[in-house]
C-alpha cells in the first residue's frame, strides 16, 4: 500500500491514521510530505471534498477545546461576524466548523489515539515516536 494515497492505512499498532485538511493548503502539503518521507501510512481526508462528520467535530472540540481547534488567525475566522467571534463557545464552534470547515487549524492529525492541530516536523517526530514504538 502506498502511503497517503487515500486507502485505509495502518501503523504497527493497527490504528488508522487520518490527516484532515484541504489539499491546496501549504501546511497540509508539508505535513503530507513529512508523513510520506517517513514512510507513515495515512488516509487523507479533504474537508472540502469529503465533508465533516458532526460527531467527529464534537469529539475534537471535547478533546482539544474550540480554542485549539479553530484557527483564529484565518480568513475564515475573520469573515465571521464580530458578534459570532466574541460569543464563541463549544456549541457555536461546532456550528461554525460544520458551516465553514476551513475554520479548523490545519492540518488535523488523528493518530487513532489522539488528535493534534498544526504541523511542525519536530512535533510530528515526537508524536510518531510515541505512537509507533
Amino acid at each position: 500500500m502506498l502511503p497517503g494515497r487515500g486507502e485505509q492505512a495502518t501503523q504497527r499498532n493497527n490504528t488508522v491514521i487520518t490527516l484532515y485538511g484541504i489539499k491546496n493548503c501549504d501546511t497540509v502539503k508539508k505535513a503530507r510530505k513529512w508523513l510520506d518521507v517517513h514512510g507513515i501510512d495515512y488516509r487523507f481526508h479533504d474537508f472540502r471534498e469529503d465533508g465533516l462528520d458532526a460527531d467527529a467535530v464534537a469529539g475534537w472540540i471535547d478533546e482539544l477545546g474550540w480554542q485549539n481547534l479553530l484557527n483564529r488567525r484565518s480568513q475564515s475566522w475573520k469573515a465571521l461576524g464580530q458578534d459570532t467571534r466574541e460569543n464563541m463557545d463549544d456549541e457555536a464552534a461546532h456550528k461554525a466548523v460544520l458551516a465553514h470547515p476551513t475554520l479548523i487549524k490545519r492540518p488535523l492529525l488523528d493518530t487513532g489515539e489522539q488528535r493534534y492541530t498544526g504541523f511542525s516536523a519536530a512535533n510530528y517526530a515526537k508524536i510518531f515516536n510515541a505512537h509507533t514504538l
